[in-house]
């Protein structure tokens, strides 16, 4: 079994009846677009989050952001689907990160809903959980890992 096949079938086992493929952690999903070229990250968070916060670090080929929710104002972006459908394929492996793991578990189940084969949510997300005094990227998350990131 290959790198690629153990994290996704790990990944699979995390399942709890959630609609769409699995979840992986921040590392195994650098491991998996460090392994696959194929394999695409999607940014689900605002484009003011990217900018003001900052984005994952890995080839432009393999990232792509689309919004979830809409910057001002926190609407649902009615174009997400039209949107990802200009960036991905329905058979490919498509790994979603927000800031903490909660929009893109939600991206991770419309996108399945749509047809994509293998959507998969990136659990603890960008910056992570808050900790006791409301700060993120020091319990967990892609930053606190040491991934390689481009601050803003």
């Amino acid at each position: 079994m290959s790198k690629i096949e153990e994290i996704l079938a790990l990944a699979r086992s995390r399942s709890k009846d959630w609609p769409y493929a699995g979840a992986v952690t921040p590392q195994e999903a650098f491991d998996l677009v460090s392994a696959e070229p194929a394999i695409k990250l999607v940014d689900v968070r605002t484009h003011a989050e990217r900018d003001w916060v900052g984005k994952v670090a890995i080839p432009d080929a393999q990232y792509s952001n689309v919004q979830w929710m809409l910057y001002p104002g926190g609407l649902a972006n009615p174009d997400f689907i039209e949107q990802l459908n200009t960036v991905a394929r329905k058979d490919q492996i498509l790994l979603f990160l927000c800031r903490s793991g909660v929009r893109s578990r939600a991206a991770a189940k419309s996108a399945t809903e749509h047809g994509y084969q293998h959507c998969y949510d990136i659990l603890e997300g960008f910056e992570g959980d808050k900790d006791e005094v409301g700060h993120r990227r020091n319990i967990n998350g892609w930053c606190k890992d040491g991934l390689p990131w481009i601050g803003a």
